[in-house]
């Protein structure tokens, strides 16, 4: 019998949280136990095994982004959407590096939806708009990825070089038109 309170959405907040803290690559049944206060094989009861349990990691985690992108675009087009897109992305990278690091493999249509989205105002050729999507998740990734990781060590200011970038863009996807 499960144990009461105990659910798959509960094993899964754990294992997120856990992720955040310690790492994806981290995160083992026996911790997420540990955490909840119960045994390992009470977990399987919850969730089939390390793999699914991954998945529901990144399930989870493309809905808190997703939510924060279509959250972040609400009424915005051009630059004021490219902006918003890269700060609700890099915020939630910073918040949950463990739960991003499972969305790495993953092209999720909800959260390329929004990505293309704010790209929308630059009235790409249509051809272009796939090369233009990965440039811009790439460098979103590459930044807060880094910034997440401790790799930046200057003394110039991070927001004043993520504005930078993110106007960099605006100015290349405008000339790219």
């Amino acid at each position: 019998m499960p144990r009461v309170g105990l659910d798959p959405a509960a094993v899964v907040a754990a294992a997120a949280g856990l992720a955040d803290e310690v790492g994806l690559t981290n995160v083992t049944m026996g911790l997420v136990a540990e955490r909840l206060g119960v045994r390992a094989p009470s977990l399987y009861k919850h969730v089939s095994n390390q793999a699914d349990l991954n998945r529901r990691i990144a399930d989870l985690a493309l809905t808190e982004v997703g939510d924060a992108l279509r959250d972040g675009l609400q009424g915005r087009s051009g630059r004021d959407a490219l902006a918003a897109a890269a700060h609700a992305t890099r915020a939630y990278v910073l918040e949950h590096p463990g739960r991003y690091a499972t969305l790495v493999r993953i092209d999720d249509d909800r959260a390329l939806g929004f990505l293309t989205a704010a790209l929308a105002g630059y009235h790409l050729d249509p051809a272009d708009t796939v090369h233009a999507l990965r440039l811009f998740r790439s460098l979103l990734h590459g930044f807060a990825v880094l910034e997440a990781a401790g790799g930046f060590q200057l003394d110039t200011d991070l927001d004043e070089s993520f504005a930078w970038l993110v106007d960099f863009l605006d100015r290349g996807l405008r000339s790219a038109v």
